[in-house]
């Protein structure tokens, strides 16, 4: 396992760097996106410095993922940056990865926010023992509708500006609404939200203490299949995973399957605990009524419960942890050391 570092801090009114290293909707929904920087600006007090990828479309970034890697790059050497942040995910940032210089990231460790697809930057960084923060993005977290959840702002302020996330806990309500960017005039109405039942623990009883590893199970399941980007399976030993599913709303079934072939591949049994980012259940195309987005989670609990009882049945694992793909989010350390005490019901980052 690599030395880990996790980046200095940034302070009140410095620059931090805005890429689009995925997607980049930009242009179509400039309102959002306006909005996202403005509260860069008044809530963080953080000065947007937007690089060359948030200029060009979707179109150009698919065809260009060599200019995605230097807008990456770029940004970790510039030494008047102090932290980057991604537009919003994607699908295909893995292409990405092969034109960055890991010396210069090596060289230049700044602290990332992002999540979803850059799932696949947060791994590379891990790699090379960076630390890196699993949310929040400027277009989905930071312009959220009417205003930013508390829960936000406070756990994103402890990943901006303070060295560790410390202990982290539910919050009170949450979303999964999803935001109607095309009616710019929505952006003043908050999202229906619903009652957190809080966390829910499952698995192993005994504390649990390591290294977070993980992200978006849709773009792990990438990185297993390329096989190219993956840290030697030991190096896993003794980590904690992190878990969550996307706005795709993956089946059941289909996150059954791929926790099987990792589990016959002998690498759940590598986790010492898990945690496990509340599942979105609906979406744009798929807006199903309470009852059925409630069955949905419920599957997705039953299915990871039961690959873990299966292949790693003492590792501890926490549902229901605001992070990934609905709101409001508590940014991971991705490469940090984590405690998940069952006994306590606590979860503290160091």
């Amino acid at each position: 396992m690599p030395s880990f570092v996790t980046p200095p801090p940034l302070e009140r009114g410095d620059k931090i760097a805005v890429i689009a290293p995925s997607s980049n909707p930009t242009t179509e929904f400039s309102d959002v996106y306006e909005l996202g920087l403005e509260r860069l600006r008044e809530v963080f007090d953080l000065e947007p410095v937007e690089f060359p990828t948030v200029s060009h479309d979707d179109e150009f970034l698919l065809e260009h993922p060599e200019a995605r890697a230097r807008d990456i790059m770029d940004a970790f050497e510039d030494p008047d940056i102090s932290g980057v942040i991604a537009v919003i995910g994607g699908n295909d940032q893995i292409r990405v990865l092969e034109h960055l210089d890991p010396d210069i990231l090596r060289e230049n460790p700044t602290r990332f926010y992002g999540y979803s697809d850059n799932t696949n930057l947060a791994l590379y960084l891990w790699n090379l023992g960076i630390v890196s923060y699993y949310g929040p993005t400027v277009m989905a977290e930071l312009a959220m509708d009417g205003h930013m959840f508390e829960h936000t702002v406070e756990f994103t302020e402890r990943a901006l500006f303070e060295e560790s996330v410390g202990e982290i806990r539910p919050a009170g309500a949450f979303t999964d609404e999803p935001g109607d960017w095309a009616t710019p005039e929505l952006l003043d109405e908050p999202r229906e939200t619903e009652p957190n039942p809080g966390w829910r623990w499952a698995g192993g009883d005994e504390r649990a203490a390591g290294r977070l590893w993980g992200g978006c199970l849709e773009i792990l399941d990438q990185q297993f299949l390329a096989g190219r980007y993956l840290p030697d399976e030991t190096e896993l030993d003794g980590t904690i995973l992190a878990l969550e599913t996307s706005e795709e709303l993956p089946e059941s079934s289909w996150v059954a399957g791929v926790l099987r072939a990792l589990g016959e591949r002998g690498l759940l049994e590598r986790f010492d605990g898990v945690l496990v980012g509340r599942p979105p259940a609906r979406s744009h195309l798929d807006d199903r009524p309470a009852e059925r987005r409630t069955q949905y989670r419920t599957q997705q609990r039953t299915v990871i419960t039961e690959a873990f009882d299966r292949y790693n049945p003492t590792a501890p694992i926490v549902f229901n942890v605001d992070f990934g793909h609905t709101w409001p989010t508590t940014p991971m350390p991705i490469g940090t050391r984590v405690e998940l005490d069952p006994g306590t019901e606590t979860v503290r980052f160091s």
